[in-house]
């Protein structure tokens, strides 16, 4: 069994993560956001335990953190503050698995076939995602960061995974198969060890 801190619980990534943990694990896990009005009546008290609050909050964090095996992020808004905070708070507390979301293209690795628009170079929203990566991949923590294409409600798990510096293999993917890939990366350390890792629909 491995506690799990699910941080943008209640984002459509995080929900659809959290059911397929609960689905296909023992794990214990700690949702974290800063409204869980959603999540209240739906979790179950065995296995779920709810934690309001803001990533950057130091104090909030660290009480997300105890006891925590692995983290999984799964954020938006000011990424590469958040990023730090993670990392810092992290590091204080000796907690080394971290599963950050990023985004297809914050490498310019988006070959023409796909669309090379999706990449830094053509889409500025992707610079905080950039910042935020460069941060985690700094520090000493054993983290995966995980570059999604456009993700669907699909319920299928196939995916390709690509690794830094390879060509992305296309450019959408299930929510189900991210949850898929990130499953398998708490339940393993040395998958994915300090590496970003790209994830699209096969």
């Amino acid at each position: 069994m491995t506690k799990v801190l699910i941080i943008g619980a209640t984002g459509s990534l995080g929900q659809v993560t959290r059911q397929y943990f609960l689905e296909n694990s023992d794990d214990q896990l700690t949702l974290m956001a800063r409204n869980l009005t959603p999540l209240q009546t739906q979790i179950n008290p065995q296995r779920e335990h709810l934690v309001t609050g803001d990533v950057t909050n130091s104090q909030q964090l660290q009480a997300a953190l105890q006891g925590q095996d692995v983290v999984v992020a799964a954020l938006s808004g000011d990424l590469p503050q958040m990023a730090q905070s993670l990392v810092t708070q992290m590091t204080q507390m000796n907690i080394r698995r971290l599963i950050f979301i990023s985004s297809m293209g914050i490498y310019n690795e988006i070959p023409a076939a796909i669309g090379e628009e999706g990449n830094l170079q053509h889409n500025p929203l992707l610079k905080n995602y950039r910042q935020a990566a460069d941060i985690i991949e700094a520090s000493s923590l054993n983290y995966t960061v995980i570059r999604p294409g456009w993700f669907d409600n699909g319920t299928d798990i196939h995916y390709q995974i690509t690794k830094k510096g390879e060509p992305f293999g296309g450019h959408d993917v299930s929510r189900k198969s991210i949850a898929d890939l990130i499953l398998r990366l708490a339940h393993d350390s040395h998958l994915g060890s300090r590496e970003s890792l790209g994830i699209n629909r096969a």
